[in-house]
């Protein structure tokens, strides 16, 4: 069975970095689409970052866009997310999600990831 799971989640300080990283398995990898996703508690979740088959389109929300960083390693199964100069609205569970249409993101909605990992927690604080 599909499995993706998440590591690199803990707690930062306001201005530092994290880099999550997400290991997958019972997928032909290269064949999804990428994401991870956040969800703070009482907040819907969203995504943080997308990323194509073969890492050359990126997709990042106006919230992170020049601070988080997607990458794909598609020899090791392995998505990361970098994140850099955290802020405290940043603190969340993050979620890596395998799905996408032939390896094309095509919806930054949950709906578009077939697949989800269990989560990590981001806190960061002020």
């Amino acid at each position: 069975q599909v499995q993706l799971v998440e590591s690199g989640g803990g707690l930062v300080q306001t201005g530092g970095s994290l880099r999550l990283s997400c290991a997958a398995s019972g997928l032909t990898f290269r064949n999804y689409a990428m994401a991870w996703f956040r969800q703070a508690p009482g907040k819907e979740r969203e995504y943080a970052a997308a990323i194509g088959w073969n890492g050359t389109r990126t997709y990042y929300p106006d919230s992170v866009k020049g601070r988080f960083t997607i990458s794909r390693d598609n020899a090791k199964n392995m998505v990361y997310l970098q994140m850099n100069s955290l802020k405290p609205e940043d603190a969340a569970v993050y979620y890596c999600a395998a799905g996408g249409n032939n390896g094309v993101v095509t919806s930054v909605r949950p709906r578009g990831f077939a697949y989800w990992g269990q989560g990590t927690q981001v806190t960061v604080s002020s």
